[in-house]
């Protein structure tokens, strides 16, 4: 009988489907709840407090730009089976992959401080000193990474990672007006430099060289086949929305609450945005659910961020680098791991915690934007088999994304950093 017409067969089929789906879930879930990472909380919530809602549909748009992006990291890990860093060597030589693992290490020691900045920043909301809070942090990453395998450390990512999603619970719970949305968002201030800087964070909040490192290592590392190669798409689609879902639902929160027409004062800890971002659900739950979503956030980034410098220096260098060895097999990855989450709580413990911090490194992640995606597309052209390499319209699509992405995040940061008021 043709199974089409067989509801069993049907049944057994979409099971299947789900089967897979399930399997193959998490590498882009993981490495999209890490990119709404601290960093992004706080650059979403200054563009709420500073501008409304005039980058509210800049979030929107990101969507299909990050997942543009990351889907090609998907068929390079799929197709070749290579971290990033160990192909960039193999096609371009061992020099350009050291200035691309260069750009990582940058972008891994300002994301890792953002981190735990957020971690200490929530743990002083409740009282907890800072030795304590990053102590048990950077041990709990550590145990987590050094006794399990490549889907144990997926499951705890994802299970901190989903902690993010109360923002969008508070946003529902906003005093948010239509009228004030909608004209907030036609009103773009395209001539003022402090747009344009926020502009520039924006989007390096959404596209940072240690997702691209991450995501391709982790669908290597976990064996990901071609036949689940639609599947790894959905995971990568499904991944991009609830990110920029959650930005969203932060900028909203912090437009509804902090703008008022006008620039709202500076959002410069932790603390005042908690305050700022909750005052309508009282202190108690305010705090209470901020601090979920934010050491949430904090939490699955830093074990992603670290873990993508681990990979990277290891396909570059040729060390051991996977998490189904063991420390004794492969002690280079996991001191590497180890030196940057010991080295990030060690620096935040005696830095101050400051939003501008994590707003500057979102910049310099948008700066960074044509080294990570021209490295990016230059693979994909190269080394993908020929019937997988983007083609026609769809490679007239990723060109397109690339160059305005990256022409727009350059040109936003250089005018915030340099433009004239």
């Amino acid at each position: 009988m043709n199974s089409s017409l067989n509801p069993t067969a049907v049944g057994v089929s979409r099971a299947a489907r789900w089967r897979i789906f399930l399997s193959v879930l998490g590498p882009g879930l993981v490495v999209m709840l890490a990119d709404t990472d601290v960093g992004s909380v706080l650059t979403a919530a200054q563009s709420g407090a500073q501008w409304g809602y005039r980058l509210l549909a800049l979030q929107l748009l990101l969507v299909p730009i990050l997942y543009v992006v990351q889907e090609l990291t998907v068929r390079l890990g799929i197709f070749t089976g290579k971290g990033h860093g160990e192909l960039i060597r193999e096609c371009f030589g061992t020099g350009w992959a050291w200035v691309s693992v260069g750009g990582l290490a940058v972008a891994t020691v300002g994301a890792l401080l953002s981190e735990f900045s957020g971690v200490a920043g929530v743990a002083e909301l409740f009282g907890i000193g800072r030795g304590v809070s990053l102590s048990l942090a950077a041990g709990f990453l550590l145990l987590i990474v050094w006794t399990g395998s490549y889907r144990r450390v997926e499951r705890v990512a994802i299970a901190l990672g989903l902690f993010e999603l109360v923002f969008i619970w508070v946003a529902l719970r906003a005093p948010v007006h239509g009228t004030a949305l909608w004209h907030g968002m036609l009103g773009v201030p395209l001539h003022d430099r402090g747009y344009w800087y926020l502009v520039a964070a924006n989007i390096g909040a959404v596209i940072m060289p240690w997702m691209v490192f991450y995501q391709q290592s982790a669908v290597a590392d976990k064996g990901l086949q071609p036949q689940q190669y639609a599947a790894a798409r959905w995971d990568t689609a499904l991944g991009a929305l609830i990110t920029q879902v959650v930005m969203a639902a932060v900028l909203v929160v912090a437009a509804a609450t902090l703008w008022a027409g006008h620039h709202s004062a500076p959002l410069n800890t932790v603390g005042q945005v908690a305050q700022a971002l909750t005052p309508f659900l009282g202190p108690l739950l305010g705090r209470t659910l901020f601090g979920l979503g934010m050491l949430g956030a904090a939490m699955v980034a830093a074990i992603v961020v670290a873990l993508a410098a681990a990979w990277g220096f290891g396909e570059v260098t040729g060390y051991k680098h996977s998490l189904e060895h063991h420390p004794l097999e492969a002690p280079w990855f996991y001191i590497v791991f180890s030196a940057g989450v010991i080295g990030g709580a060690l620096i935040v413990a005696l830095a101050p915690d400051l939003v501008a911090l994590s707003v500057g490194v979102e910049v310099m992640n948008a700066l960074l934007l044509p080294l990570v995606l021209g490295f990016l597309v230059a693979l994909a052209m190269k080394a993908l088999p020929p019937a997988h390499r983007p083609r026609g319209v769809y490679l007239a699509v990723v060109l397109a994304v690339v160059v305005l992405t990256s022409a727009l995040g350059v040109y936003g940061g250089l005018s915030g950093l340099f433009g004239s008021a």
